[in-house]
C-alpha cells in the first residue's frame, strides 16, 4: 500500500470521527492506567461496569492500596483474571507511591516496570493520557493492519513499528483509536462489514471466496 492510499484511509476515518478516544471510562492518568491493566482479555464494557463502582470509592494509589487485594477483588470480580489483576494493581499502587510520588510516569521505561503493564498497556497510557504518538497494537489493530494492507506484519511489534513509520504524521496521534474502533465495529474478525465500510474501495483485503485479488 502506498502513502497516498494510507492518507486517504486516515482522512476518511478522521472525517467520520474527528476526536476519537478510548471507550474506557477515566478522569485521570491513574484511572486510565488501572482500567487498561484490568482490560487485558476483557471487554471495555465489562471494565467500565467495575470501575464505575470502584472509582467513586477509590481512585488514587493510596485509596486503592488501602482496599488491599481482597477489598479490590470485591470491585473487579466480574472481570476475567481478576485475582492476578488485583495483585498487580495493588503492587502498582505501592510502587507509584514509593517511587513516583503517586504520579503515573510519562515514559515507557517506568511504565513497563509496573506490575501488569506491558508494552501495549504502556502505549495506551502514553498516547491517551500523555498525548504521545505511540501505537498500542491489540488483536483488532493487528487484524486491521494486516487485512487492509495498511501495515502488515507477522507479530504485534512488527505491526506497531510499521504503523508508526508508515502512517502520515498528521494522523499518528489518533490512529490507534481509529484502528481499534474500526476493528471492533466494522472490520470484525469473523464477519467484516465490508459493505458498510467507508474505506472498502481503498482496502487490499480479498475475501476467501474470491480467487482474484481486488484491484485498486
Amino acid at each position: 500500500m502506498n502513502k497516498e492510499k494510507r492518507t486517504q484511509i486516515f482522512s476518511r476515518l478522521r472525517d467520520a470521527d474527528p476526536n476519537p478516544t478510548t471507550e474506557l471510562n477515566y478522569t485521570s492518568p491513574f484511572e486510565l492506567l488501572v482500567a487498561v491493566i484490568l482490560s487485558a482479555q476483557a471487554t471495555d464494557v465489562g471494565v467500565n461496569k467495575a470501575t464505575d463502582k470502584l472509582y467513586p470509592a477509590a481512585n488514587t494509589p493510596e485509596a486503592i492500596l488501602a482496599l488491599g487485594v481482597d477489598g479490590l477483588k470485591d470491585y473487579i470480580k466480574t472481570i476475567g483474571l481478576f485475582n492476578a489483576k488485583a495483585e498487580n494493581v495493588i503492587k502498582t499502587c505501592r510502587i507509584l507511591i514509593e517511587k513516583h510520588n503517586s504520579i503515573v510516569p510519562d515514559n515507557r521505561e517506568d511504565l513497563e516496570a509496573l506490575p501488569g503493564v506491558g508494552r501495549k498497556t504502556a502505549n495506551v497510557v502514553l498516547n491517551t493520557a500523555f498525548k504521545q504518538p505511540t501505537m498500542a497494537v491489540d488483536t483488532h489493530i493487528f487484524r486491521v493492519s494486516n487485512r487492509t494492507g495498511i501495515a502488515p506484519g507477522k507479530d504485534v511489534l512488527e505491526v506497531e513499528k510499521r504503523l508508526v513509520r508508515l502512517i502520515p504524521k498528521e494522523f499518528l496521534m489518533d490512529a490507534h483509536h481509529w484502528l481499534i474502533l474500526h476493528g471492533r465495529y466494522v472490520c470484525k474478525a469473523r464477519k467484516p462489514q465490508c459493505g458498510s465500510c467507508i474505506i472498502e474501495d481503498l482496502c487490499e483485503f480479498s475475501p476467501p471466496n474470491e480467487n482474484v485479488k481486488k484491484k485498486k
